[in-house]
Formats: structure tokens, C-alpha cells, sequence
């Protein structure tokens, strides 16, 4: 319990044990009842892929796969998580999608890829033969400022045509 003396309150700094289920694996982790799931995959789990870019959901940078829908991490409260399947970039293990980006030189600084890489793979399940303008309306919830959204549209797409083909 916290106390402040000047404003005559007191806060109670609510902790809980939640058992995630982060890339296959269970996980049972203390905290906070305000943590985001950014929070605690970055600091108590140190899975940084997940990237801290805007943390109010406009950028993307930390989107990670929620029962194989993309969520951006900084938007939910890791208890919110709890029973529910997450995937990280580093649950992916070289992916297509992640060699497309590769080969299609689809990132520069990088800081962004791996929220897009993560939302093009969940596309890349969803909607496997997904038209030109599912694909931007899915890449339209995240944000580059280094590069042309080219590449990224050519490295989903190779995806996509590549499953058609299959």
C-alpha cells in the first residue's frame, strides 16, 4: 500500500500472477494489474521484438499476433492475455513472410519491421490469397517513416501469390 501523506489518500498497488501462453510456451508472470502486454513481453519476459513506438496504437511497432489476430501490445493490459495464444516475431522462427521481407528489402532502419512482419504473417493466414487492397487496407494500421511502403506491399504480395500458387 502506498501512502500520500499530502493529498490524504491511499493507493493500493494491485499485483497478480497471470499464466501466459507467449510463442507455445507457458509462462506464469507478477504483475501489475495497469501492465501492458509490451510492458511485460519486453521487460519481464525479454522478448523485445515488439517495438515501444507511439504507445497510444497509431504506429504499429508493436503489434503481435493474439489467437492469430494482430494486436498492437501497448493498447492491452497483459491480464487481458491470460488464456489467450501470443505470438512474438521471435515465436516465428524464419518465416516466409520474414524471407520476403528479406528479399525484398522491405525495411531500412528496422525498427517497424518486425510489428509489420507480424501483421503481414497474420494476413498471410487469414487471407491467404488476399487482393491488393485487403492487403493495404491490413498494412494501413502500421507506420514506416524510413522507407516507401513498396517493398513492404512487394514482400506480402510475393507471399500471398507464392501460397496461390501452391
Amino acid at each position: 500500500m502506498l501512502r500520500d501523506e499530502r493529498y490524504r489518500i491511499t493507493v493500493k498497488l494491485y499485483r497478480i500472477t497471470v499464466k501466459l501462453k507467449v510463442n507455445g510456451e507457458e509462462k506464469m508472470v507478477d504483475i501489475r494489474t495497469a501492465d501492458t502486454l509490451l510492458y511485460v513481453l519486453r521487460e519481464k519476459l525479454g522478448l523485445t521484438g515488439a517495438k515501444p513506438g507511439c504507445l497510444n496504437g497509431d504506429c504499429g511497432a508493436c503489434t503481435v499476433g493474439i489467437n492469430q489476430r494482430p494486436m498492437k501490445s501497448c493498447l492491452m493490459l497483459a491480464a487481458e492475455a491470460e488464456e489467450k495464444e501470443i505470438m512474438t516475431i521471435e515465436g516465428l522462427k524464419s518465416s516466409p513472410m520474414q524471407k520476403a521481407f528479406i528479399e525484398h528489402f522491405a525495411f531500412q532502419c528496422g525498427y517497424c519491421t518486425s510489428g509489420f512482419i507480424m501483421n503481414a504473417h497474420l494476413l498471410s493466414k487469414r487471407h491467404p490469397s488476399g487482393s491488393d487492397d485487403i492487403i493495404k487496407e491490413w498494412l494501413a494500421s502500421n507506420i514506416c517513416r524510413c522507407t516507401g511502403y513498396k517493398e513492404i506491399e512487394d514482400a506480402v504480395k510475393s507471399v500471398l501469390h507464392f501460397s496461390e500458387r501452391e
